[in-house]
């Protein structure tokens, strides 16, 4: 899905293949943050 979705939006310059891209693949850095902010302070706390 994500392969053709890349396509797409290359052949076409479409806004939502390419969010559709975006969403089907790794995980976004917003929703990575949180989790290794909450090791650095649980780290600073002993």
């Amino acid at each position: 899905m994500r392969n053709f979705s890349w396509k797409y939006f290359a052949m076409t310059g479409d806004v939502d293949a390419y969010l559709l891209y975006k969403e089907a693949g790794f995980p976004s850095e917003e929703s990575v943050l949180p989790v290794e902010e909450e090791k650095a302070c649980d780290e600073e706390a002993f």
